[in-house]
């Protein structure tokens, strides 16, 4: 299971929305499910980020 906490626990670099959807598209070639469990605190995160996050992963 991919948690987006640890996605962006382990790129700690990042500071954009864009580059955390990217790194969950890339997970999601390795896991079945994912879990949000916190909301990205990038400058740039839509009022829709859970669905654009969900629609990378799938």
């Amino acid at each position: 299971m991919l948690y987006l906490s640890e996605v962006m626990i382990q790129n700690p670099d990042f500071e954009t929305f864009e580059q955390l959807q990217t790194a969950v598209k890339e997970h999601s070639k390795a896991e079945m499910f994912f879990r949000i469990d916190v909301k990205p605190p990038y400058p740039d995160t839509p009022e829709n980020w859970e669905d654009r996050l969900e629609a990378s992963f799938t």
